[in-house]
């Protein structure tokens, strides 16, 4: 019988190297005694060189090609003795079948060309923002890394899906602006987050959902802005080179190959914070584009099975980004699912929105499954087991699947219908008053058979005009981008009030105020998950530009002060999100029943329109109110107060009859976004009475939220 351990083969030398057959598990490269382990897969692959270099030398020091032998199945695999880890940078040289010689045979095997290791934990080339620090002959370099971080007895918050606040964030937008005051190696980085973690429990949320920090090449766009001639990025980071790695260029301590134990003291001090860390991932495509982009991996590695392919081998575009990633072959699944265990295992993670989700339950030829094999071991991976799995349900091809994706029960989805339900709805059109009874729910008709937590609602984001955007431009306005505005979507269910853009009149800036407030209190008493966009609460401005994916400038930055120029609207959300985690009636898990199962006197919720009890369903209906019994909180596992919620985005005012209590108690108001802005909220547990029992006029596009008790 044959004996497989490594013990027994001999050893070889190159050039004073000395090496011999490695292991085939695990993937990637190894410290072991006395030696590295390096393992990569390449089915179609003929030869398989190792590159070593010196930290930052142009040329390698040597170069090992593997033996036919050291091929266990589709797996090179070396062991090589006595390097300097602590210096080392590699790579691999793969020689095969290429086109053009037969196009249609899917690979592109190249030997010029050094590509990375796609289970490597830390790239060089990009160690500072902005910076090339290799030429294009090997553009990104894998190091080794040291997994010996401290924790310090770190556990995740494990807070139940539908107590989230999610605050949508840009790791490097958050911190880069002179207005943050930072130190300027600190600016823009994960150290530079951990500065402003007071700010974020101030503001009150509890999870951050980065923007993606895998490795990325912002210096990938040979483009400039067309009025500026500043040079355009990459700076939304959406077109992954390394699955495992964390982006140097995030890190003050990239230059130094630290950037990993600098996001893990970001994550831990979030933790202590009670702050979850969601982390925006991109498993849908790869920064190697079609077949005019670059060779840094995946394509000089094995094309046919890391791409999905056309059988005339062009590839498929289900990204929009030129290639989609493969992911249900089984060797992509299984790198897709061991990087996200590494992230959890070791950055403690607490869950992961998946972009152009729909994408992964594609299968090898482009179509649609019912049952994808990669969302399926996902769901029910046993590391993964108790981390937030969220999905962007849509890709590029023109799958969408909100309310239908294949989650097995796990997966959690951005709402795009809550956000343009509610968006219409605020800028007045009719017919949606019975579409925003169901979002307010937590999408019913959506999520039947899923909890309220499914749905995670959203009326801005990253994609998209910001909140001040919203209600200040009919149109987008990407000129800057470089593509005669083309880019970025058209329907923005946006209203600028009667002025496009920057206006100095006080009733339009007036109007805009109380339009964002009442997105805010829309939001914030909506059963699901509100997720809020990164300096909506300060009022933020991309002037105009809803796809700013291209510009590391001011445009994308927070700009600090307007902290202190917008101090009403920043307590205002403050309270809102205050309120929200004051009371379990808003974040019940399991849907309404619309009875009264506590015996309470009243079902869980009820609807109500001017007249108690009387709603109006009717398309020129632009008003609903609707109550929540405190009783029925958490399904009836806790007690709360009752609350009244009560919308008006008819442009008149309009009186509203409210629900009578039969005892002693109350209506309070916590906000009335018509009121004076100095009296249009309140703090939690300061709620004065509310004069007249019987009704309230609601001011023309204004919202109330009324607490009993």
């Amino acid at each position: 019988m044959l004996d497989h351990r490594i013990d027994y083969y001999p050893t070889h030398e190159i050039n004073g190297y000395k090496f011999r057959i490695g292991r085939p598990n695990p993937l990637g490269a190894t410290i072991v005694p006395n030696g590295v382990n390096f393992s990569i897969f390449s089915s179609a692959a003929t030869v398989c060189t190792l590159v070593l270099f010196n930290e930052g030398e142009a040329t390698p020091f040597v170069e090992i090609p593997l033996p036919p032998e050291f091929r266990i199945g589709h797996v090179f695999t070396v062991l090589v003795f006595d390097l300097d880890v602590e210096s080392l940078e590699y790579g691999f040289r793969f020689d095969g079948p290429a086109e053009p010689q037969d196009r249609a045979i899917g690979h592109r095997f190249d030997r010029s060309k050094i590509v990375s290791d796609p289970y490597g934990k830390l790239l060089t080339g990009r160690e500072e923002w902005g910076t090339a620090s290799y030429d294009d002959t090997y553009p990104f370099r894998t190091r080794l890394i040291f997994e010996d971080f401290d924790w310090e007895g770190d556990k995740p918050p494990a807070l139940p899906l539908e107590d989230l606040i999610i605050y949508e964030m840009h790791l490097r937008g958050f911190t880069k602006h002179p207005s943050a005051e930072l130190h300027e190696d600190e600016a823009g980085t994960f150290a530079g987050m951990r500065r402003k973690i007071p700010y974020l429990k101030e503001l009150g949320v509890n999870c951050v959902e980065l923007m993606p920090i895998f490795e990325f090449d912002e210096l990938e766009f040979p483009r400039a802005n067309p009025f500026t001639g500043e040079k355009l990025l990459n700076y939304w980071g959406y077109s992954t080179t390394n699955f495992f790695a964390p982006k140097a260029g995030f890190a003050a301590t990239g230059k130094f190959g630290m950037q990993g134990d600098e996001l893990k003291a970001l994550v831990k001090d979030l933790h202590k914070a009670g702050i979850e860390v969601i982390l925006d991932v991109v498993y849908n495509h790869t920064a190697e584009g079609d077949h005019r982009g670059r060779t840094l991996s995946f394509r000089g590695i094995d094309n046919k099975v890391y791409y999905m392919l056309a059988p005339d081998g062009t590839y498929f575009n289900f990204s929009g980004c030129g290639n989609t990633l493969n992911c249900n072959h089984p060797v992509v699944r299984q790198m897709v699912r061991a990087s996200l265990q590494y992230w959890v295992s070791e950055y403690h993670i607490d869950g992961f929105r998946f972009d152009l989700a729909s994408v992964l339950g594609r299968d090898q030829s482009g179509h649609p499954t019912s049952n994808p094999p990669l969302l399926e071991a996902l769901s029910y991976d046993p590391i993964l087991a108790n981390v937030k799995l969220i999905a962007e349900a849509w890709d590029a091809g023109g799958l969408y699947q909100v309310g239908s994706f294949p989650g097995y029960g796990r997966w959690a989805e951005w709402n795009g219908k809550y956000r343009d339900d509610m968006r219409k709805f605020l800028k007045s059109d009719g017919g949606m008053v019975g579409k925003v009874a169901l979002r307010v729910q937590g999408s019913p008709d959506l999520y039947e058979y899923r909890s309220n937590s499914a749905s995670i609602n959203f009326i801005t984001c990253h994609d998209g005009f910001t909140l001040n955007d919203m209600v200040s431009y009919n149109q987008k306005h990407n000129e800057a981008n470089g593509e005669a505005n083309n880019d970025g979507a058209n329907d923005n269910y946006s209203w600028n009030g009667g002025v496009e853009g920057v206006t100095q009149d006080p009733s339009i800036i007036a109007l805009r105020d109380r339009q964002m407030k009442n997105a805010f209190a829309m939001l914030l008493t909506s059963q699901g998950v509100p997720m809020l966009y990164m300096g909506d609460e300060m009022k933020r401005t991309q002037h105009g530009n809803n796809n700013a994916y291209c510009h590391d400038t001011q445009m994308n930055w927070l700009d600090w002060s307007l902290l202190e120029k917008n101090e009403g609207m920043f307590h205002f959300v403050r309270r809102c999100i205050e309120f929200r985690k004051a009371h379990p009636v808003l974040r019940n898990k399991h849907h309404f029943q619309n009875k009264d199962y506590m015996r309470s006197g009243k079902p869980d919720i009820t609807f109500h329109g001017t007249k108690a009890w009387q709603p109006d369903w009717s398309d020129g209906s632009r008003s609903i109110a609707y109550m929540l019994c405190g009783k029925h909180a958490k399904s009836g596992f806790l007690a709360d107060n009752d609350i009244y919620v009560a919308m008006n985005m008819f442009w008149e005012p309009l009186w509203f009859e409210i629900p009578e209590f039969d005892d002693d108690r109350k209506w309070h108001i916590f906000l009335n976004t018509g009121a004076d802005p100095l009296l249009d909220s309140f703090e939690v547990g300061q709620e004065p009475v509310l004069e007249n029992q019987h009704g309230i006029l609601l001011g023309a596009r204004s919202v109330v939220v009324l607490i009993g008790k």
